[in-house]
């Protein structure tokens, strides 16, 4: 499992600019089953996105596929953890440690 975090690079008027944009990328990756949560962290200077199913190799490209990305208004930082315990709706989402 994947801790995505973002950082605006930019002033929020170019961010809300593709936010748009960036919501559609969002939805597609929901679709595809590779994203599981996301929202805009407190204050709101970047976000978060909580990302499964697939490798970090998978992750950097879809990442790099991120409209704001594109357009340069923020920076990823990616953090892959074991998920070893979740709650009970997420539980197919449940990993071991490698042996």
């Amino acid at each position: 499992m994947f801790v995505l975090e973002l950082t605006y690079t930019a002033p929020l008027e170019r961010v809300d600019a593709v936010l748009e944009l960036h919501v559609e990328w969002l939805q597609k990756e929901y679709a595809a089953g590779h994203f599981l949560a996301a929202g805009h962290k407190v204050p709101r200077d970047g976000g978060v996105i909580l990302a499964a199913g697939m490798d970090r190799a998978t992750v950097e490209r879809i990442v790099a596929q991120d409209p704001f990305v594109l357009a340069s208004v923020c920076e990823y930082r990616i953090t892959e953890f074991v998920a070893t315990t979740t709650a009970p709706a997420l539980e197919r989402y449940r990993e071991q440690l490698p042996s």
